[in-house]
């Protein structure tokens, strides 16, 4: 079973999401009103997942995502992001935090369900509303200068290929379509380069490959 933590300061909030998840066979094992709390909550309870509000009193969420899942921590614990706003900084600022997914808190029940699950799965995502714009935007905002060579050599044309097309929002059937391939087989491809780059999920992986250049979103 799924565990997860929700952070959000209303307690409604929070109720209603437990309901939701709850009703679908995964677990609400802790819950918390702060960014602080809320990483406080989530070491101790290790949870597969933790669905992190953005702007609360006593400590915001983009901090708390830091420090549960960013860059440099040993045992990081995923993150979902669900979020009142859309704004720009706030999904970026996520992403680079360590986020695993970002999802706008008026999302339909089922897609909350899916996306935890995919969280806790290792896929992650962005919701689909903001999807195109958030990977073209970042790699506006977020690529270098220069393409990382040292980075780029690490995978193989297929892989890059692959990455490219994730880059730019597809799914794994349309990655898989566009190269005439399985999507079994994107998805073990997908993994190799997760494990090669050191990334954790698809997320993070699109947020490596736009910071060293190694891969651009386009139309």
């Amino acid at each position: 079973m799924i565990r997860v933590v929700l952070v959000d300061d209303q307690s409604v909030v929070r109720a209603g999401f437990a309901v939701i998840l709850g009703s679908e066979g995964i677990d609400v094992v802790g819950e918390a009103s702060s960014g602080a709390q809320g990483v406080r909550v989530a070491r101790e309870l290790r949870p597969d997942v933790v669905c992190m509000d953005v702007r609360m009193p006593g400590g915001d969420g983009i901090t708390a995502t830091r420090e549960l899942a960013g860059p440099g921590v040993a045992d990081p614990v995923p993150v979902l992001v669900v979020s009142t706003f859309d704004l720009d900084d706030y999904v970026f600022g996520a992403l680079e935090a360590g986020a695993s997914g970002f999802l706008l808190k008026d999302a339909e029940p089922e897609v909350l369900v899916d996306a935890v699950r995919r969280v806790a799965g290792g896929d992650g995502l962005v919701d689909s509303s903001l999807t195109r714009r958030v990977l073209e935007e970042f790699a506006r905002r977020r690529a270098p200068a220069a393409r990382d060579d040292d980075a780029a050599a690490l995978l193989t044309p297929r892989e890059h290929d692959i990455l490219a097309l994730l880059c730019r929002g597809s799914s794994n059937a349309e990655i898989a379509a566009a190269l005439y391939l399985e999507a079994s087989t994107v998805k073990s491809h997908l993994g190799r380069i997760m494990t090669k780059t050191g990334t954790r999920d698809r997320v993070q992986l699109v947020v490596w490959a736009f910071e060293r250049g190694v891969a651009t979103a386009g139309r």
